[in-house]
């Protein structure tokens, strides 16, 4: 590999890294200010602010999902570069006009709208890398742009400690359209470039339907990433909430848990990359991040009188043990050929972002009278981590394999 080919690939992997840092700060930000923005459209109601957020973090997620198919038809069809530019443009306007809302219902208009723009960024992305990488590198590549990337909500957390909450959204825009001048610098993936001579369908996200296998496949990568958003959309966007179950008596600020659980997953998410590696194996490094999730849950279910500090500690261990992102979008853009393989990338990972508002309905549903706001929650827990574990078993290796072909 010459010295021009090692600069290409070095840029891209910190381009795609840096398109990864604005997308998690952007789309992490309403988690971050959540409770302030709503106190100041709400008035400072707490059932209020609960409800409104869980409704406008629903719409945001399936804004991520509608998105994530559209974004992954076009990157297959027109390129992963059209994506690049096309989601960050739209998600960016998105967080200026949110910058602006005066109600709920404006709020979640523009959380959607800001949703579709944000689903594209990582899956496309990761396919770039990982066409671009070589194959036993891949893994190494990937996890640097989601172990960097992640550090976005980290750097949200600390802005919306010092600016007002619109500003931190207009701060998130101003940052995406700076992104794109470094986006000039990014060369199209080889890959899709020789398909475009090829007689060869693209983008055609009913592929995925029409074929039993295929269809396991694109099943199995979904469900393999169902943890990582119970525990960042339910267990970390309430832990204030649940505080107040496990009788702590401090108050426990849930973008302060998010910045403690974003820092560890991007952490994680480097150190997954170099244990897949080490030991041959997407599944494997899978398995163990997943021993790490669970005990982790079991620590945040049995603090009862606990601290303030003790629930950020938890915050970071569930954050460290989901970050298995970068791994579980990888395996995503590994199982599939160059002419489906944007649109798995995109889809899965925002399939998973917007399966959020169902494992909200099941949390909700199961609290009873006879079952506690906690108990729902570790219930919702077990099934998620179950189903995720089932997937995994039945899920292919992935590692080291080539890309080069295509799904006819």
């Amino acid at each position: 590999m010459n010295k021009q080919s090692n600069s290409i690939f070095t840029i891209t992997v910190l381009v795609a890294a840096l398109g990864y840092f604005v997308d998690i700060y952007d789309l992490l930000l309403f988690q971050i200010v959540r409770v302030d923005s709503l106190k100041e459209l709400v008035g400072n109601n707490p059932a209020l602010i609960k409800t409104d957020g869980e409704f406008i973090i629903s719409i945001q997620m399936i804004g991520l999902l509608i998105g994530g198919i559209i974004w992954g038809i076009m990157g297959d069809k027109r390129g992963r570069l059209s994506v690049l530019f096309g989601s960050i443009i739209l998600y960016s306007v998105a967080n200026i006009f949110n910058g602006f809302v005066h109600t709920t219902n404006q709020y979640a208009l523009v959380r959607f709208i800001a949703g579709i723009g944000l689903a594209g960024e990582l899956g496309a992305g990761i396919t770039l890398v990982s066409e671009l990488i070589h194959k036993d590198k891949r893994g190494l590549s990937t996890s640097l742009v989601a172990g960097i990337g992640l550090t976005g909500a980290v750097v949200a957390y600390f802005i919306s400690q010092n600016f007002n909450w619109r500003i931190c959204y207009f701060i998130g825009g101003a940052l995406g359209f700076c992104l794109l001048l470094l986006r000039i610098s990014v060369f199209e993936s080889g890959m899709f470039s020789e398909i475009k001579k090829q007689n060869v369908v693209r983008g055609n996200f009913l592929m995925f339907f029409n074929n039993a296998q295929r269809f396991k496949k694109y099943l199995l990568a979904i469900l393999i990433g169902l943890p990582t958003w119970y525990v960042i959309g339910i267990l970390i966007a309430f832990s204030n909430n649940f505080a107040v179950e496990f009788g702590i008596p401090e108050e426990v600020a849930p973008k302060k848990a998010t910045m403690f659980a974003y820092a560890a997953i991007s952490v994680a998410d480097i150190m997954v990359g170099f244990v897949s590696h080490w030991l041959q194996s997407r599944k494997k490094a899978l398995y163990i991040f997943y021993v790490f999730t669970i005990i982790a849950i079991v620590f945040y279910f049995n603090q009862y009188n606990g601290t303030a500090a003790g629930m950020y500690v938890i915050c970071a261990g569930l954050g460290f043990g989901t970050g298995f992102w970068a791994i579980f979008v990888t395996m995503a853009a590994e199982q599939f050929g160059t002419n489906l393989r944007a649109t798995a990338a995109t889809t899965v990972p925002n399939m998973v972002r917007g399966s959020l508002p169902l494992t909200l309905m099941l949390f909700n549903w199961l609290q009873s009278p006879s079952i506690s706001y906690v108990t729902a929650a570790w219930i919702t827990g077990a099934i998620v981590m179950t189903i995720s574990i089932i997937a995994a078993i039945f899920t292919e290796e992935t590692f080291g394999k080539d890309l080069n072909y295509t799904e006819s």
